[in-house]
């Protein structure tokens, strides 16, 4: 091979291995950015907090959680959380966008393995069981064309419900969830105090 054509032909094949291959997934471009700040999440802690505050004198808790509350404890979380982190010690998500909508809620975000990176779409319903506990049911993963990561549903489950209740450690466990309504972008949970 000519020492002119191995050149460049050498240096297409390091650029491109250099690069992320973006390959598809859910397209949630049409949808508002949602910003992510350390005192959006810390405003949800500090919200639930006051919410069980105030449910102590009526017995009844009223949480209410925005789309800006929620993406920022789940973007914040996914970078130190051991569980949402691959192998290699990144996010399993990362700029998570998490929309609350027609009674669910929506996760997006982009996800990344080896040099292919790829959009991702998690819909949850949420809800109470018939102990009162909040009930998360993913109700589909698209990963674009990979396989969704083992344990995703438990990850998630996890971080979510720790967005209300992790804050208050055992006094959490006093509520009994009557409903959640997800609608324009606020969830708000209504429960009894034990």
């Amino acid at each position: 091979m000519k020492p002119k054509i191995f050149l460049p032909l050498l240096l297409l094949i390091a650029t491109t291995l250099a690069c992320t291959v973006f390959v598809g997934g859910p397209d949630y471009s049409d949808l508002t950015p949602i910003p992510v700040s350390a005192e959006a999440a810390q405003s949800l802690k500090d919200g639930i907090k006051k919410s069980f505050e105030d449910g102590l004198q009526t017995g009844v808790v009223t949480i209410t959680i925005t789309e800006p509350q929620i993406t920022s404890y789940l973007a914040l979380r996914m970078q130190t959380d051991p569980n949402m982190q691959q192998s290699d010690q990144q996010p399993i998500i990362t700029e998570p966008q998490v929309y609350l909508r027609d009674g669910q809620m929506k996760i997006y975000g982009k996800t990344q393995q080896g040099m292919f990176a790829a959009n991702i779409g998690i819909l949850l319903s949420v809800g109470p069981d018939e102990l009162g506990q909040t009930k998360i049911k993913i109700v589909s993963a698209d990963f674009g064309p990979f396989p969704a990561p083992n344990g995703i549903k438990d990850a998630i489950t996890a971080i979510i419900e720790e967005a209300y209740t992790g804050s208050l450690g055992p006094v959490a466990t006093g509520l009994r969830i009557e409903t959640i309504t997800i609608a324009g972008g606020i969830m708000t949970v209504i429960g009894r105090i034990r």
